[in-house]
C-alpha cells in the first residue's frame, strides 16, 4: 500500500526497529516525511546496492554513446589487433 510507504519523520522515530525489521524482509522503500515534505528514502542495503549497480551501468551506457556521437569509436578488429601487439612485445620483453 502506497500510504504504508510514506510515514513522517515522528513515525520512524517510533517504530525504527520495526522500519528497518520490515526492509530487511524485502519490503518497500519508505519516503520519510518532516512537516509534510518528503525529505529521505529509507530502503534495504541489497535494494540500495541494486540501484548503485543499475546507476553505474546506466553511466557505462551513456558514456558509451557519448564517444560513438563524438566518432570515438573502433572495431572489434582493431581493438583486437592492437591487444595481440600488445601481448607480442610484453613476451618480447
Amino acid at each position: 500500500m502506497l500510504s504504508e510507504q510514506v510515514q513522517s519523520i515522528s513515525y520512524l522515530k517510533s517504530h525504527t526497529a520495526e522500519i528497518v525489521d520490515r526492509l530487511g524482509k524485502g519490503g518497500e522503500a519508505l519516503v520519510i516525511t518532516q512537516n509534510g515534505q518528503a525529505k529521505a528514502v529509507l530502503q534495504d542495503i541489497a535494494a540500495y546496492e541494486d540501484t548503485q549497480e543499475t546507476l553505474a551501468l546506466l553511466k557505462l551506457l551513456a558514456l558509451g554513446k557519448r564517444q560513438v556521437e563524438e566518432g570515438k569509436v573502433e572495431t572489434a578488429e582493431e581493438v583486437f589487433k592492437r591487444l595481440r601487439q600488445r601481448i607480442k612485445a610484453k613476451h618480447a620483453a
